[in-house]
Order: structure tokens, then C-alpha cells, then sequence
């Protein structure tokens, strides 16, 4: 087959997750190529300008600690940080940034562009290009096993590269979809409904359809967009101002380290960040009676109501006239207006999806004191579009029907820039390694090579199976739920699909009290410097984070309180009740005045004590002990990117301390003042691993399981779990029939070595 280029991964789409596979693929070292239907808008961000939130921080933090992108694109282009949920404990607090939509999109290209390997390409991509044939080998482990009849199989089809819709056929050892809402893409806003991807451009139809020729399990799904306004036409003096917070914490870990004037990162000094761009204020307001009144009139117009919209949209981000109809008591909604950036005036309104009738969300608007005499730029709409059932993927996000064929974001059935941005660097990265582990094989020297006819066309090798002359296993890159939430909405996808736009919440993990924000780098850094994601600089400055992080946490739990400490500790206590010293954000709901009458738990400290044992009280935070640890800290050098910037303005009496020490001092408080919760989840953990390590094979025969029920035998077979772990987490297999299907791995793996000792016998 003649191919006018050839690449070694392709991606087709260029939105979160596709930046982020394009990405990943080329900074390992892979020829890549980004495919997109406009290259002006790369990461265009469809619906609210923001990064981050509730459990999207986690995200968006372990995507940078693996070495993703995401993060420091934000942080570059954040006009509001805050950090959310610090009144509550350190397991939930989020990063969340409002970003300049416009500039985002701009230095994601700028990031993309300045990528070696990577070439972003402005096409329309119609079709796969297939190689049904399948080149025989043999399975690894099963024979071992007993498990699968020793012979040769066939192989999944094999994707070899892509077609274009002028007729250019372009070949690659791995191809990624990220095509977001794009496959068949149908919009609505009232009775009106039109084909597109996004509003103002064009739908995947063509891809859509020739995807369904897969023969993949596909469901219809359905998400929304509100109005945005004209700024220069809101009353800002009737709404309740949301400002950021005052010393932000940056999303991306290597946003701390500075640059040399040569462009090289530094861990020299104290790693110091500012936002580089002036910060704004958000605004919140509420709706009305006449609000709803609005709505409950006009919601038979709504399409979502009059059956024109087949889709299921997202549970938890519904619209404002799906909130007025499920929540018939509430007097009021509440949303906010958000910025979409700073050269501009057009202001987005979350809270307010809607697909109703454009004179219908006008109406709806001017029921808001202060919006009486606002412009609306653009109206909302609801927007359909294809995706693949999940649980035809496996954990690397492979199609399990096809070989080299990857699946990333919202073609999976996710919601959010950040569920995809997560999916594209794990797709990148695996089929990066794919692609690699192909092209080695495709070098090795054949034998046969000289027996050829001439002229005959030489065959690229595609194997899978087991390692020998002639077929390799392509090594994966994995994550776990008990190592990161990208390994919770991964293993959530493909074990148990989704009807609905999946959204990532903490209360998804297990062990979200170890999967915090604060060491997503501890968890996952050393992933990506293995995989070549993370340069020199970056790992350096996390070895010295983690070095400073272990001599506290040594400190703390070694050194017993002096009198002088005790003096000193008091003495800070005694001043701060004195004046009034101002708070970090994370305490910023605790009121002193109503802590006057109780004793302060400092108060009790007593020569003798281990500060760690000072530390486990509930009411004591690590910032209280700073002044009794300071000269301890001062006498140690891998302390100084903290000494160098902490200073007394008055014996006892600390200044506020900036974010990025706070947070890693936070880090080595949780880790003390949590020790025995985070050990009992260790043990939980270690179970899970356990239950992980138990592969089934994948010609795993569930119907000879007797005992199984025809629905589980259907759902098993379905999603073909590769773990006992994963088999316990599909909606419907109970805890019976999970030991039931171990009784019969033992029953396959006894008989094997059996069968394995008597041929030794005879041999």
C-alpha cells in the first residue's frame, strides 16, 4: 500500500487528550504526528475557561508529575488561583485556575511547537487504515498454564496508518482517536439543530461512520455549554465578588523551579512563583422566582424534554432547566460569572447550561439583578455525539479488538478537559511503546529477506505474544487504584463502562487520603523520569524536594521539645493571642475569637516531648512549631530554599509563609498526624495489589465455570477482565463468583503443572 508519509504515532485530534498523547509520543523519542481540523484552535477550551476543581486538581497534578503538560500551561495562563475544599482535610483540596482562553490555546501551540518529533498537521482524517490478515503467533503464559490450546492464533487486525479526505494515506505503528464531541456531531439550542463539532465548526461525519465499521460497542452522549455575556453590559456592583487567593499554589511542580537566562531550569535559591499574569476576581449570583418561572414555562421547548435529544447528558453537570425539573423545591440556583479573559469582555456563566430557545435563555438572563441589560454574545446549546463503550478498551486504553489502535477522552465517555488529559498521556505513553517495540522488531535482520522475489514488497512485523526470534510483548505503562486517580477513571472505564459522561470525584478513590495533591510527584515522578518525560532539572529539583521532605519528617520524629522550646513556643503563642496575625488560606474558617476560652493545646507542650507527638494533636499544625524548629532548620543546608525565605519581623512572631513552603510543610504534617490512617490503608492497598496480580488469561472460557450465571458469563466475557481485581469491579460479578472463577485459575494451573512434570518424565 503506497503511503505519502509515514509516522510512528498518529493522533487524530488536538484537543486535551490529543495535545497531551502528541506530547508524551514525541518527547520519548517517536516520530508524531497531531492531526486537527483547525491548528488555530489546539486545546480550544469548549466550555468553561477553567483547569481544575474537586478531583480535576488531582488530575491535572498527576499529569504534570508524570511529566504532562497541562499543568504548566495553565499555570502560564491563569488569570485566578484558588485552592479548594482547605476546610476540610488534606485528602480533598484541589487546585483550581481561571485561565485566558484565548492565550491558553496559544501557548499550548507554543508548547506543542517547540516539542522535537512532533508535527502537527491541519487535515481531515476520514478513516483507518486496516490490515485484516493477522500474522500468527502464541500466546504468553497461557500455554504454562493450561489455558489455551497450544497452537498458533490469529491476531487482532492491525491498524497501519490513516486516510485522509484528499486522498493521502498516511501510515503509522500506532494511531490514537481523540476526537472529543466531534463523531457525528449534532447541536441544539431550542427547536433548531444543526450538524457540528463545536458551534461554528464542522463534524466528524465521515470518521463517525466508517468507525461504526468496527464493529465496536458505541453509545450516544450528550453534553451542554451556557451563554456567555458582554461584560461592559453587567452591573459587577450587584454581585458578591469571588477573588483568588492571595499567594496561589501553581499547578505544575517544575512552575517552582526559575529559569537561567539561557533557558535552563535551576534549583539554585529559593524556588519562588508569581502568576505571570495580573489576577482577577470571579462573581457569584443567584436566580430568581422569576427565573424559574421563566424556565418551568419553556421547558416543554427544551429538547431534552421533547425527545429530540437521544444523548445522556451528565449527572452531575446538568442543565439549568434539568435542575429547576429535579429539584422542584429549591427557591434558587446559584452560579458565577467567570472572565474568559483578559483581552476580552465575554463572560462565561457557569452554572447556567442550557439548551432552551436563544430568546428563551435572553429572557432568562434579564431575570438576574444585573444582568437586566446584558448582552448575550453567544447563546448555550446541548450538543450529542458518539462515543465507544469503554469497556472495549484494556488498561492501556488499546482497543482490545484491534492491534495499535488507542481510544483517549471524551470518545471514551469521560467529561472535562482534565478526565481527558489524563486519558491522552496514558494512551501516549503506551502506544509510544508500542510503536517503539514495532519498530525493533521491524530492524531485526530476516533470514528470509534474501530469498525474496524481486520487487516484492517487504511486510512491516506487527507481533503480540510471547517473546522469541520471531514476536515480542511491547512493554505497558499502567496505573493502579491505589497509585493515582488516573488509575481509578481508567479502571472505572473499562471495567465498568459508563451510561452517562464520567466524571472524576474523590469520593471514586478508595485511598484518597494517600492520593492527595501534595504527592502526586512522590507517587508518580519516578514513573516519568523512567519513560524519558521528565528532564534532568525537573528530577533534580524532586530529589531535593523529597530529600527535604525526609530530614524533617527524620527531625520531627527524633527531636524532644528543650526548655527553650517550650519558652520559645509559648512566648509565640502568647504574642499571637495578643494581635491579630494573619492567616494562611487554608484556616481561613477558623475564627480566634471563638477559641479564646479554651486552652491552646501549645500550652501544655512540655520539655521531654517528641515534636512529632506535638505534631499528632488534632489542633496543632506544623506552622505553630516553625519557631521552636527554625534554628534547627538553619543548621541544616538542605533546608535552605526554606531559611533563605523565612523571616521573623519580631522575636516569635512568624510572617505569613509563602505557599510552596506551607504546602510541602503540609506534606510531612499529614504524613505524621495521619500515620496510622495511612497505615491501615497501606494493608488495604497491599489486598488490592494482590487481587491485581491474579491475571486471567484473555481466552479465558467463562461459560465452563459452572456455577457462574448467564449474566455474569455475558458481562465477563463482555468486558474481559485481566485481573481478579478488575473481575470484581464489574457491576453485577458478586464476591462468589470471583472466588468461584480463582477456584477454577487454580484448578487450569495445577492441571498444567501436572501435565508440564509428566512430560519432564517421559522426556
Amino acid at each position: 500500500m503506497p503511503f505519502s508519509e509515514s509516522f510512528d504515532v498518529l493522533i487524530v485530534g488536538a484537543g486535551h487528550a490529543g495535545c497531551e498523547a502528541a506530547a508524551a509520543s514525541a518527547r520519548m523519542g517517536l516520530r508524531t504526528a497531531l492531526f486537527t481540523l483547525n491548528m488555530d484552535l489546539i486545546a480550544q477550551m469548549s466550555c468553561n475557561p477553567a483547569i481544575g476543581g474537586v478531583a480535576k486538581g488531582h488530575l491535572v497534578r498527576e499529569v504534570d508529575a508524570l511529566g504532562g503538560i497541562m499543568g504548566e500551561v495553565a499555570d502560564a495562563c491563569g488569570i485566578q488561583f484558588r485552592l479548594l475544599n482547605t476546610s476540610r482535610g488534606p485528602a480533598v483540596w484541589s487546585p483550581r485556575a481561571q485561565c485566558d482562553k484565548a492565550l491558553y490555546r496559544v501557548e499550548m501551540r507554543k508548547k506543542l511547537e517547540s516539542i522535537p518529533n512532533l508535527f502537527i498537521k491541519q487535515a481531515e482524517v476520514v478513516d483507518l487504515l486496516i490490515d485484516h490478515e493477522g500474522i500468527g503467533s502464541r500466546a504468553e503464559g497461557l500455554e504454562s498454564e493450561g489455558l489455551l490450546d497450544p497452537k498458533p492464533y490469529t491476531l487482532n487486525p492491525r491498524i497501519t496508518g490513516v486516510l485522509l479526505r484528499d486522498g493521502r494515506r498516511i501510515s503509522a505503528h500506532a494511531v490514537i482517536v481523540t476526537t472529543g464531541t466531534f463523531l457525528n456531531g449534532l447541536i441544539h439550542c431550542g427547536e433548531q439543530q444543526y450538524t457540528a463539532g463545536r458551534s461554528g465548526e464542522p463534524a466528524s461525519v465521515l470518521l463517525g461512520e466508517n468507525l461504526k465499521k468496527l464493529g465496536l460497542r458505541e453509545c450516544r452522549l450528550k453534553t451542554g455549554t451556557p451563554p456567555r455575556l458582554d461584560g461592559r453590559t453587567i452591573d459587577w456592583s450587584k454581585f458578591e465578588e469571588q477573588p483568588g487567593d492571595s499567594d496561589p499554589t501553581p499547578f505544575s511542580f517544575r512552575s517552582l523551579q526559575t529559569l537561567t537566562d539561557n533557558g535552563q531550569r535551576t534549583t539554585d535559591n529559593a524556588p519562588t512563583w508569581t502568576p505571570p499574569l495580573p489576577q482577577i476576581s470571579c462573581n457569584i449570583a443567584m436566580t430568581t422566582p422569576e427565573t424559574l418561572r421563566l424556565i418551568r414555562e419553556n421547558v416543554h421547548r427544551s429538547p431534552m424534554y421533547t425527545g429530540q435529544i437521544e444523548g445522556v447528558g451528565p449527572r452531575y453537570c446538568p442543565s439549568i432547566e434539568d435542575k429547576v425539573v429535579r429539584f422542584p423545591d429549591k427557591t434558587s440556583h446559584q452560579f458565577f460569572l467567570e472572565p474568559e479573559g483578559l483581552s476580552t469582555h465575554e463572560v462565561y456563566i457557569n452554572g447556567m447550561s442550557t439548551s432552551l430557545p436563544m430568546e428563551v435563555q435572553t429572557q432568562i438572563v434579564h431575570s438576574i439583578p444585573g444582568l437586566e441589560n446584558a448582552e448575550m454574545l453567544r447563546p448555550g446549546y446541548a450538543i450529542e455525539y458518539d462515543a465507544i463503550d469503554p469497556t472495549e478498551l484494556d488498561r492501556t486504553l488499546r482497543v482490545k479488538k484491534f492491534t495499535g489502535l488507542y481510544l483517549a477522552g471524551q470518545i471514551n465517555g469521560t467529561s472535562g478537559y482534565e478526565e481527558a488529559a489524563c486519558q491522552g498521556l496514558m494512551a501516549g505513553i503506551n502506544a509510544a511503546l508500542f510503536a517503539r517495540a514495532t519498530k525493533e522488531v521491524s530492524s531485526r535482520p530476516d533470514p528470509e529477506r534474501a530469498q525474496r522475489a524481486e520487487g516484492e514488497v517487504e511486510r512491516p512485523l506487527y507481533f503480540a505474544g510471547a517473546n522469541s526470534a520471531t514476536n515480542f510483548v511491547a512493554s505497558t505503562f499502567t496505573l493502579d487504584r491505589t497509585e493515582a486517580y488516573t488509575g481509578i477513571l481508567i479502571d472505572d472505564l473499562i471495567s465498568k463502562g459508563t451510561d452517562e459522561p464520567y466524571r472524576m470525584f474523590t469520593s471514586r478513590a478508595e485511598f484518597r487520603l494517600h492520593l492527595r495533591i501534595d504527592n502526586a510527584d512522590q507517587r508518580l515522578t519516578p514513573h516519568g523520569r523512567a519513560l524519558g518525560l521528565i528532564d534532568d532539572h525537573a528530577f533534580a529539583a524532586f530529589e531535593a524536594k523529597q530529600s527535604r521532605l525526609t530530614a524533617l519528617q527524620a527531625l520531627l520524629e527524633s527531636t524532644r521539645l528543650t526548655d527553650a522550646d517550650v519558652l520559645t513556643l509559648k512566648c509565640h503563642l502568647d504574642r499571637s493571642a495578643e494581635r491579630e496575625v494573619e492567616r494562611p488560606a487554608v484556616y481561613e474558617d477558623v475564627n480566634p475569637a471563638s477559641l479564646s476560652s479554651i486552652p491552646h493545646p501549645l500550652s501544655c507542650a512540655v520539655r521531654g516531648d517528641l515534636f512529632a507527638q506535638l505534631l499528632k494533636r488534632p489542633s496543632i499544625t506544623i506552622e505553630q512549631l516553625l519557631p521552636a524548629l527554625l534554628p534547627r532548620l538553619e543548621a541544616n543546608e538542605i533546608f535552605s530554599p526554606w531559611t533563605s525565605v523565612l523571616a521573623f519581623s519580631k522575636p516569635y512572631a512568624l510572617t505569613p509563609i509563602p505557599s510552596f513552603i506551607r504546602n510541602e510543610l503540609k506534606t510531612v504534617e499529614t504524613q505524621i498526624k495521619f500515620a496510622g490512617y495511612l497505615a491501615q490503608q497501606q494493608k488495604s492497598m497491599a489486598r488490592l495489589r494482590a487481587d491485581e496480580a491474579r491475571a486471567i488469561p484473555a481466552a479465558f472460557d467463562y461459560a465452563a465455570c459452572s456455577g457462574l450465571s448467564r449474566e455474569m458469563v455475558e458481562k465477563l466475557t463482555r468486558v474481559r477482565p485481566s485481573t481478579l481485581g478488575q473481575a470484581s469491579r464489574i457491576a453485577g460479578v458478586t464476591p462468589a463468583a470471583v472466588s468461584l472463577i480463582q477456584c477454577f485459575l487454580e484448578i487450569h494451573k495445577r492441571k498444567a503443572h501436572q501435565i508440564q512434570r509428566a512430560e519432564s518424565r517421559v522426556a
